[in-house]
């Protein structure tokens, strides 16, 4: 098959990781208690890839294949879903456009970083300066996109009539999350070749994104018995619509499709398409106010910031 033919089903996947980020913020205003928000998020992927698994529990791992296995590759799912945990806290306090942006960027530097030094048994390919470049460009893009302050936010969106404010922030100082929010992409640069590690050495990969996702629901299960409150009151739960509970689902669709298309297209050409698709939509989702988020107008800046970062991607894509 021809590795073009897969490239649609990459570009979905990138908007559903988009997508999911805003509608797991959704459920999280609903259920209250982030981490019971978190474990409704996942447990519908668990049940999911169990039961594919279930009906196609063929092929199977060896001996040899669990044998060369790391130790940290089935912590790639828990890795990943620091981000995820980001989006259900902070994606309507920084917005769509700037949350995706900060979490694209430090994952695409922490990539760069990872093959240049060989991190993590990647080759290792040494420093080449057009993806740096490239990666320089994309920083640049995401310093337009996130750089209108709450202040900004307050005056602009008082003087308009509709509510919807020009390059807007989002009621919190964006400042003072970012650097949680690099982090959780850079993890989730290193969970995206964990889970390239896990799906190696266990072969099927049904039962990866089953291994995969398995830690991320125990841990969020376990932290929401601890602590059990706040809890959503019936109110809550009366608005919680038919399409929150499926935010883990759109995001683990462009999970799944690295565990099965990176070898075949390429890692450049594979990130180039999900990160372009989903910062795409990202801006496209403030600009709108789709799935409840806050409208932010996609002006001059952020579409600037946006065009910076595609030229960017097309960079590491290309070198």
């Amino acid at each position: 098959m021809s590795a073009a033919l897969l490239y649609p089903f990459i570009i979905v996947a990138g908007a559903l990781q988009a997508l999911g980020n805003s509608m797991n913020t959704q459920l999280r205003g609903q259920l209250v208690n982030p981490f019971l928000a978190a474990s409704v998020s996942f447990l519908p992927i668990v049940f999911v890839f169990a039961t594919l698994f279930l009906v196609m529990p063929t092929p199977l791992p060896g001996l040899d294949t669990l044998g060369g296995m790391p130790w940290y590759a089935p912590l790639g799912g828990v890795a990943g879903a620091v981000a995820v945990f980001g989006g259900l806290a902070f994606v309507d306090k920084v917005g769509a456009g700037p949350f995706n942006g900060l979490t694209l960027t430090a994952n695409i530097l922490t990539s760069l970083a990872m093959d240049s030094l060989g991190l993590f048994g990647l080759p290792g390919g040494g420093f080449k300066p057009m993806p740096w470049l490239g990666g320089l460009l994309m920083a640049v893009g995401v310093t337009f996109i996130a750089r209108v302050t709450p202040g900004q936010d307050a005056s602009r969106e008082g003087a308009s009539g509709d509510g919807a404010s020009q390059e807007t922030g989002h009621g919190l100082n964006p400042r003072l999350l970012y650097p949680f929010i690099v982090v959780a992409g850079a993890l989730q640069a290193v969970g995206v070749v964990w889970n390239a590690q896990l799906r190696g050495a266990l072969v099927n990969p049904w039962l990866a994104a089953l291994v995969s996702f398995l830690p991320v629901v125990f841990v969020f299960v376990l932290v929401f018995l601890l602590r059990p409150k706040p809890l959503p009151r019936r109110t809550d739960l009366e608005g919680v619509r038919w399409w929150m509970p499926l935010a883990g689902l759109t995001g683990a669709v462009a999970v799944f499709a690295g565990l099965l298309f990176v070898d075949k297209v390429g890692a450049g050409a594979f990130n180039g398409l999900l990160i372009t698709a989903n910062l795409l939509t990202s801006v496209a989702l403030d600009h709108f106010g789709w799935v409840g988020m806050k409208r932010v107008r996609a002006g001059a800046s952020r579409l600037g910031g946006a065009a910076l970062m595609v030229a960017g991607i097309v960079l590491i894509s290309l070198f």
